[in-house]
């Protein structure tokens, strides 16, 4: 079942259960569908899953960063929504690798790219984000890249 199709029928059950906030993080969602759906990348009317990836990352990455700021704001009720809805948005994201696995696999790919000093960063950094590809943070890819070449 497509992201779209199952976001349509969670809203219809949102909706049933009067569940508001359930259905607001929900609608977030298909209206940034509705939109990538308009845009210049899709052409067939469907959106890629690799673009739906994506597009829900930078969803749980807006919340996220509202909630800091609403934080640091001392806004504890404003950043727990935000939180919640981060917790839904997650919810229809691919299952994300733990640390230790993500470790292994940047391991994996420093030994075959040949990187030896954080001047190779770049490289890792590109295959690391194809290979992960929407299973973990970008953010902690990079920590992990950094602590690995010694930065």
């Amino acid at each position: 079942m497509s992201l779209e199709l199952l976001i349509n029928n969670d809203i219809k059950e949102a909706m049933l259960a009067r569940d508001s906030r359930k259905l607001n993080a929900l609608r977030a969602i298909k209206a940034a569908l509705l939109l990538e759906k308009t845009g210049k990348d899709v052409s067939s009317g469907e959106i890629p899953e690799s673009v739906e990836t994506k597009l829900l990352q930078k969803l749980v990455k807006q919340r996220r960063e509202s909630a800091a700021i609403f934080t640091a704001q001392d806004r504890a009720d404003l950043a727990e929504e935000e939180v919640y809805q981060a917790s839904i948005i997650e919810k229809y994201l691919p299952q994300q690798l733990d640390e230790q696995e993500l470790r292994e696999m940047i391991r994996e790919i420093i030994s075959e790219t040949g990187a030896a000093s954080i001047k190779d960063m770049g490289k890792v950094m590109g295959l690391a984000t194809k290979k992960v590809a929407g299973k973990a943070d970008n953010q902690l890819i990079s920590k992990i890249v950094k602590e690995i070449l010694g930065a």
